[in-house]
């Protein structure tokens, strides 16, 4: 259970890539628009490149002032990327976007890095900034899926109460799913990633369980608190 993780070759990495041209060619012959997905492909790659080296001098420069800075990067990014559902409202709306991931996001964050795993310091990178990314992410996804039924709910005259309860229960299908799944149906990428690189099972099954209360939690709150502070902005964009 102590294996070194395998380096893969530049050469091998590219063998990944031969179901990847398949698709590609699926997309092409069923005139799919291969161009989207295409550039989709490259953009993956060159960004996971370059995060990689971010990442390195980030873990290694063990500053927290970078650390406070990439967080609020990522809330900055996740609370615009989260109205995209809602587009012509995305400017009066991103304050409230930004403050419901940040409470909701970052309250998820500062119980799970200071009190579950103790972290210390306590901005660890290794530990920070991969579970900040994947609590922000979450959490955005979960906004986006709320203000797009909200809006499409409050479009067809459904009373604010009505619409609040389907908006959320709209956010939070795919986060319940993931937990009636995980396990059964799918290892989640931690899980895997840490049971390849030769930790217990059972230890990769505890840090899985943290991720899934993550999920859950930044989710629930985020959105909860998204639909409480868009209440009346809500109201006056479909009477307007």
């Amino acid at each position: 259970m102590n294996q070194v993780v395998t380096n893969i070759p530049p050469m091998q990495l590219a063998i990944a890539f031969i179901p990847v041209a398949i698709t590609l060619l699926i997309f092409f012959k069923w005139s799919l628009g291969v161009g989207r997905a295409l550039y989709a492909v490259a953009r993956m790659l060159i960004q996971l490149l370059l995060i990689g080296y971010v990442l390195a001098y980030i873990f290694g420069a063990e500053n927290a002032g970078l650390i406070v800075l990439v967080l609020s990067v990522m809330l900055l990014a996740s609370s615009w990327i989260a109205l995209g559902s809602v587009p012509e409202q995305r400017k009066t709306l991103f304050t409230r976007a930004l403050l419901a991931i940040a409470l909701g996001g970052g309250l998820t964050l500062w119980l799970i890095t200071q009190w579950v795993l103790e972290l210390q310091p306590w901005y660890l990178p290794r530990y920070m900034v991969p579970l900040a990314g994947m609590i922000f992410a979450n959490a955005m996804t979960a906004v986006s899926l709320a203000a797009e039924r909200l809006n499409a709910e409050l479009a067809h005259n459904t009373n604010w109460n009505e619409s609040r309860v389907i908006a959320f229960q709209a956010a939070m299908i795919p986060v319940v799913n993931s937990l009636f799944a995980v396990g059964l149906v799918s290892l989640p990428g931690m899980m895997t990633g840490q049971i390849l690189s030769g930790v217990s099972p059972m230890i990769a099954a505890r840090y899985q369980i943290i991720v899934m209360c993550m999920i859950f939690s930044s989710a629930g709150i985020s959105v909860a608190l998204f639909l409480a502070l868009d209440k009346r902005n809500a109201i006056k964009s479909v009477l307007s």
